[in-house]
């Protein structure tokens, strides 16, 4: 199965979940109890320290074979008061888009990962109305970070940020709440003005959803559909005029005539619950396509298992799907695996979804076998027909 000329091979991960110390952020407030949410296993605390390894950790995914890095810039560090602009952070992005430069990976920058700014969030957050400018003006300071900077996304998962807006809501027993709406507008909103000063600046611009591979049961494909508007596929159709857009997925949700049904006994699941099912990424990139038909990155995609060799099962079994999406005729342009370190999962470190493990007293790096595997089939840009678990 070869992959297009040009294909990007990658990792991804996020800024709080792997560089830790980022005391200015909401999730760092929330893990300590000084804002409203669900209690946490752990805080992030030092997290990876990639804060301070990030070349450590990009020469590793070069080495191994891989072409691309995918990473997020911190809003919190950029901009910890409202109005204060931390040139020191400024500089540290740009010295990390630097490294990626130099080690002939290209750079694919996040401008938003989940976490924001404390007083971001005691103003109201994403149902602030003032949100929309507020980002914009974010956006606006970290232009020029992004100068060698080709491919930018602006808000990672919206959706899921849209269906987890109240930290106190409780979730349904199966499945995830709808969308709020309010939150909705707000995220499309931002995100368009986010595109326009990009696109100014010559960059190309998108944003990455997380597609949740909605299957409908005989009878229940208009449930489906319905089920999938507030959650996934408005986020995909307010992506016109963007350049790209990421295609995110790792498990599916199997709906019924009264909603999502629950994972069935016998199936395998990773260590966040989910079922194992890598054909989900096909879901959410022939999705993506359908709703738009703009070019897909596979922003991210993988497992969370103690198992490296069903992590390198898992992957393998996706970009056999996204092979089969090349082969027809669908725009897909790289592959970033979900993560290139073991992270701070939103709570706890327990779910395991690297291709490079680390030492939590002496944060020294330990790359995985899978990381090897994946970094061989980015050098031949195929996957053979069978391949050896390392």
């Amino acid at each position: 199965m070869k992959f297009p000329h040009g294909f990007l091979w990658g990792a991804s991960t996020a800024a709080h979940q792997i560089e830790g110390g980022n005391t200015n952020s909401d999730w760092w407030q929330r893990e300590h109890g000084h804002l409203p949410g669900p209690a946490v296993e752990e805080p992030s605390g030092d997290a990876a320290d990639s804060y301070h390894r990030y070349a450590e950790d990009m020469s590793l995914l070069a080495e191994a074979g891989l072409t691309s890095y995918r990473f997020s810039i911190e809003w919190a560090r950029i901009e910890p008061e409202e109005g204060f602009i931390s040139r020191a952070a400024l500089g540290h992005y740009r010295r990390m888009v630097a490294t990626a430069v130099d080690l002939g990976l290209v750079p694919v920058v996040t401008l938003h990962h989940f976490s924001n700014p404390v007083w971001f969030a005691r103003a109201g957050g994403w149902k602030d109305p003032g949100c929309v400018e507020k980002f914009a003006r974010y956006v606006g300071h970290v232009l020029p970070v992004l100068e060698q900077v080709d491919l930018v996304c602006t808000i990672n998962e919206p959706n899921m940020v849209a269906v987890l807006s109240d930290p106190e809501r409780g979730f349904p027993a199966v499945g995830l709440p709808a969308g709020d709406p309010v939150v909705t507008g707000h995220l499309i909103a931002a995100h368009r003005r986010a595109v326009q000063l990009l696109q100014a600046e010559g960059k190309k611009a998108g944003w990455s959803v997380a597609t949740q591979a909605y299957q409908g049961e005989p009878g229940a494909e208009a449930v489906a559909e319905e089920y999938g508007t507030s959650r996934e596929h408005v986020f995909l159709d307010a992506c016109a005029g963007d350049d790209w857009v990421g295609v995110q997925a790792y498990t599916r949700t199997r709906i019924g005539l009264e909603g999502p049904l629950p994972i069935a006994d016998d199936a395998e699941r990773t260590l966040t619950g989910w079922e194992y099912y890598p054909q989900a990424i096909g879901d959410g990139i022939r999705n993506s396509w359908k709703r738009n038909g703009l070019p897909i990155y596979v922003t991210e995609n993988g497992i969370a298992t103690a198992d490296d060799s069903r992590r390198i099962d898992y992957t393998r079994g996706a970009l056999e799907a996204v092979a089969c999406a090349i082969d027809d005729g669908i725009d897909i342009r790289g592959y970033l695996h979900w993560s290139a370190l073991d992270n701070y999962e939103w709570g706890s470190y327990r779910p395991t979804f690297g291709l490079i493990s680390w030492d939590p007293k002496t944060f020294e790096r330990q790359p995985k076998p899978s990381l090897a595997w994946l970094g061989g089939i980015a050098r031949a840009n195929a996957l053979p027909a069978s391949a050896p678990a390392d």
